[in-house]
């Protein structure tokens, strides 16, 4: 089983803890070259290209000329599953992770990214911006999509093959996962739906609510090493239950009143 997130935008390097396990991405070459066409963009284009404030748009211009494509830890190189901050992982608290949950993570959950393509919870990044849905102009195409091409799904279906499995868990948003591009028809994907009941007493998602619940889902399924799609329904995290009317295949979803 493999489990996808999407990243954060917040990033927090502030930790001095220096973790010894990290690992390095898969698809650091093609982030280099990524790199290399940010470069050359003005404070003006990156502005318009990220829609981005004249602040944010300088502290990423400084990001993509001081990146070096570092495999180890450092000040400003971390481990990707320690770097991100959000609603999604609030919810993860991987604070709480144990040495077998990380360990269990760095197998089996994955991190999609704009730069990087696809990340291990253990690998190490440095701080940048770029978010899947960023229609950046390269020699594939003209936006993200077209640059990752199937080099995600390909990557994931190889990792299933490697522990023969066929499961997919999408806990990321339509963004990142739009880029697993055509995925092999043999891979089952479950893509988790969960719903707050709103003051009209009606069940509906709610962003805020729904991202955090991914985190919550993804920790629950690292915590308790869940490895089949039928364990999935048992989840009941911060007071989400399975709804079996509500659901259909492929679209497990969770209401929480």
């Amino acid at each position: 089983m493999i489990i996808v997130l999407s990243p954060a935008k917040t990033l927090d390097y502030s930790s001095s803890e220096n973790i010894s396990d990290f690992s390095s991405p898969a698809f650091l070459n093609k982030s280099k070259n990524l790199i290399n066409e940010l470069k050359k963009k003005n404070s003006k284009e990156i502005s318009s290209l990220m829609k981005l404030s004249e602040k944010l748009t300088l502290l990423n211009l400084e990001r993509y000329q001081n990146w070096k494509a570092q495999k180890k830890p450092s000040d400003n190189a971390k481990q990707s599953i320690y770097v991100f901050k959000g609603d999604v992982y609030q919810g993860l608290d991987v604070d709480s992770f144990a040495k077998k949950d990380i360990n269990f993570a760095q197998k089996h959950l994955r991190i999609l990214s704009g730069l990087y393509g696809i990340l291990k919870p253990l690998d190490i990044i440095e701080p940048y911006r770029l978010e899947m849905g960023t229609k950046l102009q390269t020699k594939s195409g003209s936006d993200l999509y077209d640059f990752w091409g199937k080099d995600i799904a390909k990557k994931i279906e190889k990792e299933l093959k490697d522990m023969n499995s066929n499961l997919l868990i999408n806990l990321a948003s339509n963004e990142y996962y739009d880029s697993v591009q055509s995925l092999s028809s043999d891979i089952k994907v479950i893509s988790p739906v969960f719903k707050d009941k709103g003051k009209d007493g009606k069940f509906k998602i709610i962003s805020f609510y729904a991202k955090k619940a991914r985190g919550y889902m993804a920790s629950w399924l690292v915590k308790n090493k869940i490895k089949k799609e039928q364990d999935i329904h048992s989840f009941s995290e911060e007071g989400y239950n399975f709804s079996i009317e509500e659901s259909h295949s492929g679209l497990p979803v969770f209401l929480r009143d």
